[in-house]
């Protein structure tokens, strides 16, 4: 997944380069938003970035307690069911990257419940809009669109210190990525594993 992550920031970092206007006003938006001074920090289900990875075990306990979410696929995330957020179910699994023991980053996986390869109404092409227009809903409008060379579009929205990316992994899934742009790349203590869970994490979110 840090590949995929990677690939998107490369040809966003291309387009800026260029001087092609998608790049450009990403890049003006960005200075903006960190110039500003001001944190947006939110994620969802009381899940923010800086949050300590000793109070996400804790809180995602609760919420495996309340019955909100439960263990992903083979125990490498946290798994949500979205009923009535987008136009069909789906789900969500994530797990977050943390760097000196905070959330620096959230990658959010989603797919349609009824995908299926001859299913083309449930495709990732259609999921990625339906969720950028649950997030403009959630987070607000201002989506810039950059268009990746082999994965098509993908939308990207800065508030502040937070960066949404939203993009297709492939015909099924779609890729949500919230990023703290004041945590710099490789500022030690970092996991590395960003959508892997630690091995004790299944005795603290039980099913």
């Amino acid at each position: 997944m840090r590949l995929s992550i990677w690939m998107i920031l490369v040809s966003m970092a291309g387009f800026i380069l260029g001087g092609c206007t998608p790049g450009a006003s990403y890049e003006r938006k960005l200075k903006k938003e960190l110039a500003s001074g001001v944190r947006y920090d939110s994620l969802f289900m009381g899940i923010y970035l800086g949050m300590s990875d000793k109070d996400f075990y804790t809180h995602c306990w609760e919420l495996n307690r309340q019955g909100v979410i439960k263990q992903g696929s083979k125990n490498m995330s946290v798994e949500h069911g979205l009923k009535a957020e987008l136009n069909h179910p789906a789900t969500m699994n994530f797990y977050p990257e943390f760097i000196q023991g905070k959330i620096a980053e959230m990658p959010v996986q989603f797919i349609y419940n009824g995908w299926a390869p001859w299913n083309k109404g449930l495709s990732s092409d259609s999921l990625l809009l339906d969720v950028v227009r649950w997030y403009e809903q959630v987070y607000g409008n201002g989506f810039i669109v950059v268009e990746h060379p082999q994965r098509g579009k993908a939308y990207v929205k800065i508030n502040g210190n937070r960066r949404i990316t939203l993009f297709k992994k492939d015909d099924m899934y779609v890729w949500a990525i919230f990023r703290d742009m004041l945590v710099e790349e490789g500022a030690g203590d970092t996991t590395n594993n960003a959508g892997v869970i630690k091995d004790d994490f299944g005795a603290k979110i039980e099913n």
